[in-house]
């Protein structure tokens, strides 16, 4: 898979309704997961990654997070992460996330914001990618994701690579045990 622009770059928000890893309490939590893969292709395994995680996080919850987006502990990351030479560490910010109405915003001042809005058919019926290399590899419920484009999303973390504005997006459920 060749990228448009030599490079390409991406931004995960996950979301934890409810659920535990090795003990720990992970319920509510939020994170998001910004890959970095210079190219020129997808799979030559040189992306460099980073986690974010709200500053109210404990340091056993940042640690059960990490092995969990990190691919250390299989499930729906372990493929992203593979393709990864490099974490940078792991940083704790001001996550906000609100979800109004099909749209969601997570925001993580003076670094990026991601946006997102599920798209709908006339019928008001959420609009899905099936089957799908990218709702396999992330481990999606059913293979299916909806279609959610996330116009308006910025990144610009200074110890990545390149600041970039996103387009495409889907939205996604997992349910994952470990």
């Amino acid at each position: 898979m060749l990228m448009d622009q030599g490079w390409c770059a991406t931004s995960l928000l996950v979301r934890i309704r409810e659920g535990s890893y090795d003990g720990v309490d992970l319920s509510g939590q939020n994170a998001v997961v910004n890959f970095h893969f210079p190219g020129p292709t997808l799979f030559d395994a040189n992306g460099i990654g980073r986690v974010y995680i709200d500053e109210g996080t404990s340091e056993v919850q940042q640690n059960a997070l990490e092995a969990i987006l990190h691919g250390a502990s299989g499930g729906g990351m372990e493929v992203p992460a593979s393709l990864l030479s490099e974490w940078l560490p792991t940083r704790k910010v001001a996550l906000t996330v609100t979800e109004d109405d099909g749209k969601i915003t997570a925001s993580l001042p003076g670094i990026g914001e991601l946006n997102s809005r599920r798209l709908v058919n006339e019928l008001g019926n959420k609009m899905t990618l099936n089957n799908s290399v990218f709702s396999m590899a992330f481990g999606l419920d059913d293979h299916v994701g909806e279609l959610a484009p996330s116009d308006g999303t910025t990144w610009e973390d200074p110890d990545m690579p390149v600041a970039w504005q996103g387009r495409s997006g889907v939205v996604g459920q997992i349910t994952w045990s470990g």
